[in-house]
C-alpha cells in the first residue's frame, strides 16, 4: 500500500500544488490533539506526530514561531511560521529533501500537526525560505535558546556543560554562502561549516554561528562563545558553566577570556604548534591529583 501511495504522488506533483490558494482553503483551526487507542482501529504512517502535537500545544510552539516573522506581511495562505512548523515536523519523520513532501502530502495527520488543510509545494517552501530576513533568523534563533534554558531551568541542571565544535553541511547545488574547503566525506563538494553551542547534560543545540565550508574552526569562535555565556548568565546567573572544546579553539585569548568569566574548561592542546610543551610534559615525573574522585593530574 505505501508503494501505491508512493507511485500516485510521485508524478504531477508539482503541478497538482502550484495552484495559488486562499488562506481559508489552506489554514485549519484544529487545536485538541487525538486520543491513540491501542487496538485495531485505522492509524496513518505518521500517527506517532500525536505526541509531537502536544508537545507544540504545550510549549506554544506555533505562537512562539508566528512572533519571529510578525513583522512579515503578503503571505496569507501559508506563512513563514507554518512553513517552519512543517520543516520541524519533516525533520521529526527523519526526512532531509524538500522534495520527501510528496510522501506525505495527504497524510491527514501531518496536516492536523502543521494546522494546514492543504501541505506547500515545494516552489512555496522554497520562497518563504527566501524572503526571511535576517531579523527572522536571530528571532527564530532566540526562541530555540530560550526553549532549552527553560529546560535547564526546570532540570536544575548544574554545572551547565557547553560543547563547541563546527559541523560541515555538504550541498550538490552553488546555495548561497557555500564555499569549498574541508569536507572529509565529499571531498570538493561546496558546504556550510555552523559552530554549534551544545548542551551536554540535555544534548540540545543552544545555538549556532552560520558560517561558509571555506573558514578554519575558530573562525567567529570567541564573540560567539561570550554571546552564548552572556545568555546563560541572564537566566541563570548563579550555575556553574562548563566548556569542552577540541584543540581547533586553542589561544592565549579564548583561554583569558574563560578565565575571566570563571568558565571551567578542558581545551586539547594541539601540540603541532607547541613543540616545546610537549618535550616539557614528556619529560616531567611530578604530578599531582587536580580531583580526588576525576583521573585528571597536572603538573608540578
Amino acid at each position: 500500500m505505501v508503494y501505491d501511495f508512493l507511485a500516485q504522488t510521485n508524478t504531477n506533483y508539482e503541478d497538482a500544488t502550484a495552484m495559488k490558494r486562499s488562506r481559508k482553503e489552506t489554514q485549519g483551526k484544529a487545536s485538541r490533539t487525538l486520543n491513540v487507542q491501542f487496538d485495531e482501529q485505522p492509524l496513518t504512517l505518521f500517527s506517532g506526530l500525536v505526541v509531537f502535537q502536544r508537545l507544540f500545544i504545550y510549549l506554544g510552539l506555533k505562537e512562539k514561531l508566528r512572533h519571529c516573522f510578525r513583522h512579515l506581511t503578503g503571505h496569507r495562505a501559508y506563512t513563514h511560521h507554518l512553513v517552519v512548523l512543517l520543516l520541524i515536523v519533516h525533520r521529526i519523520l527523519g526526512f532531509r529533501g524538500l522534495r520527501d513532501f510528496q510522501c506525505y502530502r495527504h497524510d491527514e495527520m501531518v496536516k492536523r500537526t502543521v494546522g494546514l488543510k492543504i501541505l506547500p509545494d515545494v516552489s512555496t517552501v522554497s520562497r518563504r525560505l527566501a524572503s526571511a530576513d535576517t531579523a527572522s533568523v536571530d528571532r527564530l534563533r532566540g526562541v530555540n535558546r530560550s526553549l532549552v534554558l527553560d529546560r535547564l531551568t526546570q532540570d536544575h541542571a548544574s554545572p551547565i556543560t557547553l560543547d563547541f565544535d563546527g559541523s560541515v553541511l555538504s550541498t550538490k547545488r552553488h546555495a548561497e554562502g557555500t564555499a569549498v574547503g574541508f569536507n572529509k566525506k565529499k571531498k570538493g563538494l561546496r558546504s556550510y561549516y555552523p559552530l554549534f553551542a551544545t548542551i551536554a547534560q540535555t544534548h540540545q543545540v543552544f545555538d549556532f554561528h552560520h558560517r561558509s565550508g571555506n573558514v578554519h574552526d575558530s573562525n567567529g569562535a570567541e564573540p560567539f562563545i561570550q554571546q552564548c555565556l552572556d545568555r546563560i548568565r541572564e537566566v541563570l546567573p548563579i550555575t556553574p558553566v562548563e566548556s569542552r572544546m577540541d584543540s581547533a579553539f586553542f589561544s592565549d585569548e579564548l583561554i583569558a577570556r574563560l578565565h575571566r568569566e570563571q568558565v571551567e574548561f578542558t581545551i586539547s592542546v594541539p601540540f603541532e604548534r607547541f613543540t616545546e610543551l610537549k618535550s616539557m610534559l614528556a619529560s616531567c615525573n611530578d604530578w599531582s591529583r587536580i580531583n580526588p574522585q576525576l583521573s585528571f593530574f597536572e603538573a608540578t
